[in-house]
């Protein structure tokens, strides 16, 4: 007998209530382009890398905001044709490739600064100082925008933690600017150019490596699929779980397959809705699609005789399967609470030797 379980929750939240999200981003956008435009003449003006710096960590911000935009509309497509999952996945294309130029756009920097600090040309502290102020409001506001927005997307959250680097980079500025206005010492600017650098490394690799996972489908941070196995394994009935996937469609969204074998007799929906309970309320996996079959006889046999063994005298190791139920079973198999013990002769409800 066979049990299939569908059942497909919502877990990603950022699609609660994405106009609202895209409002909210798009005000921040306006905020970002408008000032960032100022910044880039003021920076040209005064000679200063760290406010052109400031500029170019404020273009991917807008950046990732417009991808972020775009890709929750994409996202919100139904499924068709090929794309069984719809285009969840826009979102994180999106944020790899702001995290890509932001790494990119910090070695730029980098090297900049380190060249400005061997050789520093002349800066006017007085327009960093009025300029960095000013850019620490307009964060401000983008912030308290961005924060009031669904942060389970990948996209939101990336677009929050740029905008919220950028804050401090302006702190930063706005202080290598007070330094230079009141010491002359011009190095001070690209000190603030290598501190902003920093932020934009921290960010970027931050926003590569958690969409390269869900590209390469690992299980989310910090969800442990070994340990779910043998939580699943552990179910009454159980006698083993194998085929065990969990990854994640988008961010938000974790889902899981697995192949679950009972003793014969037992209730395959019954386990199936064990199973599903278990794993929604504590790994919070809305979305699972579970195989419920009755072991196989042979499963359940222990030391039965090779049907054809090399050796005349040879036996099959306790646990082992002559007949594999699944021709190509991928990852470990967790042996349930319903397998056969070999120290009982097969019996798993049999006392065991102290």
């Amino acid at each position: 007998m066979m049990s299939k379980g569908h059942e497909h929750g919502h877990g990603h939240g950022h699609a609660v209530n994405a106009e609202a999200d895209r409002r909210l981003l798009t005000g921040a956008l306006v905020l970002i382009l408008a000032f960032m435009a100022v910044e880039v003449v003021i920076g040209v003006i005064a000679h200063s890398l760290a406010l052109v710096s400031d500029a170019g960590h404020m273009l991917t911000d807008a950046i990732a905001i417009a991808l972020a935009i775009v890709a929750m509309r994409i996202a919100a497509r139904p499924p068709q044709g090929g794309f069984t999952y719809g285009l969840k996945r826009a979102e994180i294309i999106s944020a790899q490739f702001n995290g890509i130029t932001l790494l990119l756009l910090s070695v730029y920097f980098v090297s900049e600064g380190v060249r400005r600090l061997i050789a520093p040309p002349e800066v006017d502290g007085v327009y960093v100082v009025a300029t960095g102020i000013a850019g620490i409001a307009v964060n401000l506001a983008a912030t308290w925008l961005l924060s009031r927005a669904n942060r389970a997307s990948l996209n939101v959250e990336g677009a929050f933690q740029h905008i919220l680097n950028d804050l401090f980079a302006f702190i930063t500025t706005t202080a290598a600017g007070a330094v230079v206005w009141l010491t002359g010492w011009a190095r001070a600017d690209a000190l603030a150019a290598l501190v902003v650098a920093a932020l934009m490394l921290r960010a970027g690799w931050g926003l590569v490596r958690e969409s390269g996972r869900i590209f390469m489908e690992a299980a989310p941070a910090g969800m442990n699929p070994a340990e779910i196995g043998r939580k699943t394994a552990a179910l009454e009935h159980v006698v083993e779980v194998h085929d065990l996937h969990i990854w994640e469609v988008t961010s938000g969204y974790p889902a899981m397959s697995a192949h679950i074998l009972v003793i014969p007799g037992a209730d395959c929906h019954a386990v199936r809705q064990a199973a599903q309970r278990m794993v929604h309320d504590e790994y919070g996996i809305a979305h699972t699609t579970l195989q419920v079959d009755h072991a196989p006889p042979k499963l359940l046999t222990i030391g039965e005789p090779a049907p054809e063994a090399a050796e005349p005298n040879s036996v099959i190791e306790p646990h082992s399967v002559i007949e594999p139920h699944c021709a190509d079973a991928h990852g470990p198999a967790h042996a349930g609470s319903a397998a056969p013990d070999p120290t009982t002769g097969g019996d798993s409800t049999a006392p065991r030797p102290l």
